[in-house]
């Protein structure tokens, strides 16, 4: 073999090697681009992912701060629908309490009414003695009432007329006056006790009022707001 047979040899050798080499590099290619598409692909499904998921947590976070709001809202409404009634049943209590005062200017009817006060007094008590209190204005009505309610009480219970002792000393708080309007006060009545202290009856007119206003107090309500007042 001569050199010229060996140079072509050698040529087609190296075209070969060459070839085979353009080969391998083309497959490493396109491996590596395979390989960095897939790569690539992923990472973005996974960017994807963490965008769809931040978005459904803040998503979630708007909804359930919408339902607190909402929440506290409507609270906040019920608080002031409940005050607004409160309010209005306290306005009532308070015309009512004006209109005791006014109970007292009848002289004639507030003598009666004494009298009857004092004869359910007794008859809660059933003590053949006791102490009976009033607002000093009221002392010489009290007195002159004090027979005839010993004697309608003695005849409704049939057992002697009990022995009354008026307080002079102790007097119940007066009428409401603009000079002390945040005092102690009494609108009327009596308070009666047997003589060791122990039992008491207090029959003003504000502490009837307030029995009265406590007992009728749903039927208050549901005629002023109706069946729903939660």
């Amino acid at each position: 073999m001569n050199d010229a047979d060996v140079s072509k040899q050698i040529q087609q050798m190296v075209r070969f090697i060459r070839q085979e080499a353009e080969e391998k590099a083309s497959e490493i290619s396109v491996s590596a681009e395979e390989e960095f598409n897939i790569e690539k692909l992923q990472l973005v499904e996974a960017e994807k992912k963490k965008i769809r998921q931040e978005y459904e947590r803040k998503e979630k976070q708007v909804e359930v701060r919408k339902k607190i709001e909402y929440s506290m809202q409507l609270n906040a409404s019920r608080i002031k629908v409940l005050q607004a009634q409160d309010d209005l049943v306290n306005k009532m209590k308070e015309d009512a309490m004006k209109e005791l005062l006014r109970v007292s200017d009848n002289h004639h009817e507030y003598k009666n009414l004494l009298k009857e006060l004092i004869v359910q007094g007794l008859l809660r008590l059933k003590e053949p003695a006791v102490l009976l209190r009033c607002r000093k204005e009221d002392h010489h009505h009290v007195e002159s009432v004090l027979h005839s309610a010993k004697h309608e009480y003695a005849s409704k219970a049939d057992v002697h007329q009990p022995e009354i002792h008026v307080d002079h000393d102790v007097y119940l708080p007066p009428a409401p006056s603009h000079h002390d309007a945040h005092g102690q006060f009494c609108s009327g009545g009596v308070v009666l006790a047997s003589r060791d202290g122990k039992i008491v009856y207090e029959s003003t007119l504000d502490a009837r009022l307030e029995v009265v206003f406590r007992k009728k107090l749903p039927e208050i309500r549901k005629l002023l707001f109706g069946q729903s007042t939660a």
